[in-house]
């Protein structure tokens, strides 16, 4: 796992890859992607480029967020991944649950969330954030013991115990689940699948791929084989755990 440090000079850049027991203790930040362009990627930070992307300012904040909270490490999905090696990046996806569920907090950026007067109306309005629509953050929202939201302006709208009724509400998901990971695998396999069904990726592949860790699965990833094809690779390694026929209602 790599992750970023603020060095001596107050810039931030990438440390070796820890493996295993050596991981450090880390914050972690959750966000929907902008534009490709928009991001800062794996190259920007070996070459020491995109300061000017926007996505520049959601890694600023994450690492002085986790500074301001005493965590010398952070981790941010679009700059730590070199997702340009396949097996780096198959790697990463299968560890994506485990590397959410180990940080000492996750940082929730809703971009589309903007400041409110009233603290209580703050936390009804993060229902309308896409941030709940996308795949891939149904596990950064379940996997954190500990998780903050923050508005576009970088203020605290709340965490995930203040507020689970909407969360709940929004998602569909029990608020058992929601405040602790553990509880996530004991539901059944078609419970947890139905959290995704009206979510949305960029890669029609991935919504089956962001299953695997609230799923406890690990394949391989073959973008280009389509959702179905995904979903049909998905289910058999579920078949071989159980003979549940709820495994179909998916509709493949």
């Amino acid at each position: 796992m790599r992750l970023l440090r603020y060095n001596n000079e107050g810039e931030f850049s990438l440390t070796k890859d820890f493996l295993g027991n050596d991981i450090p203790n880390y914050a972690i930040l959750s966000h929907t992607w902008g534009a490709d362009t928009e991001e800062v990627t794996y190259r920007d930070m070996i070459d020491g480029t995109g300061k000017n992307k926007v996505g520049y300012e959601k890694i600023r904040f994450c690492g002085e967020q986790a500074r301001r909270d005493r965590i010398e490490y952070f981790w941010v999905d679009t700059c730590c991944i070199d997702k340009t090696n396949s097996v780096e990046l198959q790697e990463a996806i299968n560890s994506m649950f485990r590397w959410y569920q180990k940080a000492e907090v996750c940082y929730v950026y809703l971009s589309d969330v903007h400041p409110e007067v009233n603290d209580d109306l703050g936390k009804l309005v993060i229902q309308e954030s896409i941030w709940f629509k996308r795949g891939w953050t149904l596990q950064e929202l379940l996997a954190p013991h500990k998780l903050l939201f923050y508005d576009s302006n970088w203020r605290l709208i709340g965490d995930k115990e203040s507020c689970c009724s909407i969360i709940s509400s929004i998602t569909g998901i029990g608020v058992n689940c929601i405040l602790d990971s553990s509880e996530v695998r004991r539901e059944m396999y078609f419970t947890r699948i139905s959290w995704a069904k009206d979510r949305q990726t960029t890669k029609a592949e991935d919504i089956a791929y962001c299953l695997m860790g609230i799923l406890n699965v690990h394949m391989s990833l073959h973008y280009g084989e389509g959702e179905s094809k995904a979903f049909e690779r998905l289910q058999h390694e579920l078949v071989k755990r159980t003979s549940s026929s709820s495994l179909l209602a998916w509709g493949l």
